[in-house]
């Protein structure tokens, strides 16, 4: 089921560049005037907790953190992000939570989130999320042991 849905997405996919060359966080390409690719897409990690919905950050509001830059919409998501990362950061580096339930490494697009305790997850699209949804305590257990193995595996290689 799930090659039918990936699929088209993989042929039209570019590569996934990090800055750190093992592509342990998933950024676009190019820079950014704080440094690295854009982390969750621009998108403003804070917000999804505080807001509950995708809110694209601006660069006036900008760190580089962990290989990528994350961009917030407002000097308070910045310092929330600052005292915390790890309570913000997407899981699996933003790549796709189902993607990783795969041994994948899939863009995770933060218009496709879920928090599950306490944590962010993005999808690749709509019908990912849906599959992912369909057992979510059970796809995040395996995720998570098979981001153990990939996490620090190039893209290319998966």
């Amino acid at each position: 089921m799930w090659k039918s849905l990936i699929a088209p997405f993989l042929a039209a996919m570019p590569p996934v560049g990090s800055t750190q060359g093992t592509d342990e966080i998933n950024v676009s390409k190019g820079g950014t005037l704080a440094g690295p690719g854009l982390a969750a897409h621009g998108y403003d990690v804070v917000a999804f907790f505080t807001d509950a919905k995708a809110s694209i950050g601006t660069d006036s509001h900008a760190l580089a953190h962990g290989g990528g830059t994350y961009r917030f919409v407002s000097q308070a998501n910045l310092d929330a992000f600052k005292a915390n990362p790890a309570k913000y950061e997407p899981a699996y580096g933003g790549f796709c939570a189902y993607g990783v339930t795969l041994g994948k490494k899939f863009d995770g697009d933060p218009r496709y989130w879920r928090i599950v305790d306490g944590k962010l997850f993005l999808n690749l699209n709509g019908d990912i999320q849906a599959e992912w949804s369909k057992n979510v305590p059970g796809n995040v257990v395996k995720a998570n042991a098979n981001w153990k193995q990939i996490h620090g595996t190039p893209v290319e290689r998966l």
